[in-house]
């Protein structure tokens, strides 16, 4: 365990647990630093990455005993911001397991994720206003787009919090299981994953996190280049070749 985050290497994924229960697993530039350090390996590796949260939480926000030390030059360093931008950006999908608290910048890292799964302790918002600051770390513009505007003006607004069940009717999350089962459905997810082409899948990514002006253009540039791919006509011969086996065993 290196800054408060414990890795552990698995088949299809690298599991990221945020560890330090002490605090709930507050966000402090350690763990920032240490997070930093992951996505280096990740943008090399290219793996789906799994966050999770040790102690019943994810991670109850940034670290106020450090937020409150910081002045304008840290702000404008964008500590949470750019190390949030980068998990963001990793070329291949990262998946985050929200139990319990998932507040300010533990929310915005949950916000960074491509896919979030809830448990049903799960508590979800940006109480950042009542601190006398802002959520500046990704959730001004990102909650609206998953959530749309009306919910995360309410939520960014007034410090709203979300149940797990109202964060999944919002769409903020894709499940909501007991704790085991949310960790396995990551599992399965990643799994998944795995057994498609890591092209297609991060281009897919590409694609998703490209703004609205520069579709349809991204779509056909990143088709143009997978149309070129040996795997790409590897794995439709197998499926014309399975599809006739299965005819063929059909009309016996």
């Amino acid at each position: 365990m290196s800054g408060g985050l414990r890795i552990e290497e698995r088949d299809s994924h690298v599991l990221a647990v945020l560890d330090r229960p002490e605090k709930r697993n507050a966000i402090d530039q350690e763990l920032v630093d240490a997070l930093h350090r992951l996505c280096a390996r990740l943008e090399v590796e290219r793996r789906t990455l799994v966050l999770a949260g040790s102690g019943g939480t994810f991670a109850a926000g940034a670290d106020i005993a450090q937020l409150r030390e910081r002045r304008a030059t840290d702000a404008l360093a964008g500590i949470n911001t750019r190390c949030f931008q980068r998990i963001r950006a990793l070329p291949m999908p990262v998946i985050a397991v929200l139990d319990g608290y998932a507040l300010g910048g533990g929310a915005e890292l949950a916000y960074a994720a491509d896919i979030r799964i809830g448990t049903p302790t799960l508590t979800i918002g940006n109480p950042e206003t009542g601190l006398g600051i802002i959520a500046a770390a990704g959730a001004t513009w990102r909650l609206k787009e998953i959530v749309g505007d009306a919910l995360a003006s309410e939520m960014l607004l007034t410090g709203r919090l979300l149940s797990a069940d109202e964060a999944l009717a919002a769409g903020l999350v894709s499940a909501v299981l007991e704790p085991e089962a949310a960790l396995a459905r990551a599992v399965e997810l990643a799994d998944r994953i795995a057994a498609l082409d890591p092209a297609a899948t991060q281009a897919t990514k590409r694609s998703l996190l490209a703004p609205a002006s520069a579709h349809p253009e991204i779509d056909l540039a990143e088709q143009a280049v997978l149309f070129e791919s040996p795997e790409k006509l590897r794995r439709m011969t197998a499926f014309l070749e399975r599809r006739s086996a299965k005819r063929t065993q059909e009309t016996r």
